[in-house]
This record gives structure tokens, C-alpha cells and sequence, in this order.
């Protein structure tokens, strides 16, 4: 189904705020004219925990977080890894199951972007870091953070798709990344 040559592997384009993007110029691309997959495009923003560095990468369609702990330098060489695993392990604590080939498939090669001021995404994610700040207190060090369960707290926190206001408008970012997934 999915071809794997390098010119159709397919890409998830994600996009940094300036702040991430200061971080890892080296990672930033400009924008190839590619489709997005499945999943769309992400953003990614970054925030401390003991001075360590974590980013917060959510999905633009269905505000789906996964969180990457203590990035250092050094790590950016292999952050697609990082983030793949780090998505994979979310997806099966969240009850979402898939085998790693699918997931590599539907997600190919990330192409790190500026900003897009997706103002949507950026307010989700603020809303997000405010509840880690507010678990950052209650856990007290990032070794005492149990990051799979705090994100998918984050994952189960109502949230608004579509137009309208009904109540069916709202679901979780976990029932929105299921449906893609396991189509």
C-alpha cells in the first residue's frame, strides 16, 4: 500500500513555535509542497521541567498530545525515533492499538517547519502546559512525573471539534486519534 521510495515516503510535517524553533534550527526545513497523511500536521512547542527540556508535540486534527522529556542537543539527530517511540508507547497506554510498522507508515519522515500560527492548537497547548505546571507542583521533579498518565490525562480532556455547539461537537483527543488510526 504505502510505497517506501525516498521521493513518495510519505511526511509529517510538524510545526515549532519560535521559541522550539531557536532550538533546533538545524532540524527546521522550508515547507516542501507535501501532503500531510492521514494525520495531518502537528506542532510542537517546548517547556521545563527542572531545566531539562520537554516538548509538547500535539496533532492539529484531533489535539493529541505526546510529551518528549529531557531532549538535549544530542538527541535531535535521532528525534524522529525518539518521537515515534514516544507516540507508539502513548497510543498503547491510551488504548490505541497499532503494530509500530503501521504507525511508521502513516507517519514516514518528519519535516520540521516554523511556526504556522496555528492559534487553535496554540491555545490547546497552552491550556495543556498550564495542567503540567500545575502536575510539575504536585510531583515535584520530572523522575516523579508518571508522563504516560499525565498525558493521557491530557488526551482525555474534553475538547471542541467542529462548527457547532452541540454536544456531540465534543469528544477527546483519544476518540479523534482512534478513528484515524484504526481505519
Amino acid at each position: 500500500m504505502h510505497k517506501t521510495l525516498g521521493h513518495n515516503l510519505k511526511q509529517t510535517k510538524i510545526h515549532t513555535t519560535k521559541k522550539l524553533e531557536k532550538l533546533v534550527k538545524k532540524l527546521i526545513a522550508t515547507d516542501k509542497k507535501t501532503d500531510c497523511g492521514i494525520l495531518g500536521k502537528w506542532n510542537a512547542t517546548v517547556f521545563y521541567v527542572d531545566r531539562k527540556k520537554c516538548w509538547l508535540i500535539t496533532n492539529g486534527l484531533t489535539k493529541y498530545n505526546v510529551i518528549l522529556t529531557d531532549i538535549k542537543a544530542s538527541d535531535l539527530s535521532k528525534i524522529e525515533n525518539i518521537f515515534k517511540n514516544a507516540l507508539f508507547a502513548q497510543l498503547i497506554y491510551d488504548g490505541i492499538i497499532t503494530d509500530f510498522d503501521n504507525l511508521n507508515a502513516i507517519i514516514g519522515e518528519l519535516n520540521f517547519l516554523p511556526t504556522d500560527n496555528d492559534r487553535s492548537t496554540t491555545g490547546h497547548q497552552n491550556q495543556r502546559l498550564e495542567q503540567l505546571d500545575w502536575w510539575k507542583y504536585h510531583f515535584g521533579s520530572l523522575e516523579n512525573m508518571p508522563i504516560k498518565d499525565l498525558t493521557n490525562r491530557m488526551n482525555t480532556s474534553p475538547i471542541h471539534i467542529g462548527k457547532g455547539r452541540k454536544m456531540s461537537d465534543y469528544t477527546d483527543s483519544i476518540k479523534e486519534m482512534k478513528k484515524i488510526i484504526t481505519e
